[in-house]
């Protein structure tokens, strides 16, 4: 089960604008998750739930694999990730069974999760080793809050 459209649409419009307050904080359960637009090469950031596991974050899928941030993530094979105030570059996004996102949560995020009958997970590396910048330069673009 995912979470109903209406619901995501609110949070776009209204309560993400006010989780960016607080995401990516020190102490904040919310990650901010930035990411270049795959049409209009924007850079966007949205407020996310995400857990560190292995080397990298697990993601839930709230809404499903239809939103515009997971498919540009997809795309790119890459986003940056503010988390207890520093700046992480993932890369190489894959899928994951249900199981083990859940279990990637731990308490109470876990049970939460099982709760609201959340199956598609998602996981990403940290990047370690610095390469060539990609065609996706971050400091070139418009950024665009979701």
């Amino acid at each position: 089960m995912k979470i109903p459209n209406k619901v995501r649409y609110l949070n776009k419009k209204f309560t993400n604008r006010w989780m960016l307050r607080i995401a990516g904080k020190k102490h904040s359960p919310i990650v901010i998750m930035e990411h270049v637009g795959r049409v209009s090469g924007r850079i966007y950031r949205v407020p996310l739930l995400a857990a560190s596991y292995k080397g990298g974050f697990m993601f839930a899928l709230t809404y499903g694999t239809g939103v515009d941030w997971y498919k540009n993530v997809l795309y790119s094979h890459e986003g940056k990730l503010t988390v207890n105030g520093r700046v992480v570059h993932l890369v190489d996004p894959e899928p994951v069974l249900k199981e083990t996102g859940q279990k990637a949560f731990g308490l109470p995020f876990s049970t939460i999760l099982k709760w609201i009958d959340i199956r598609v997970f998602f996981f990403m590396q940290i990047k370690i080793a610095p390469q060539k910048v990609s065609h996706h330069d971050y400091r070139e673009r418009e950024l665009v809050i979701e």
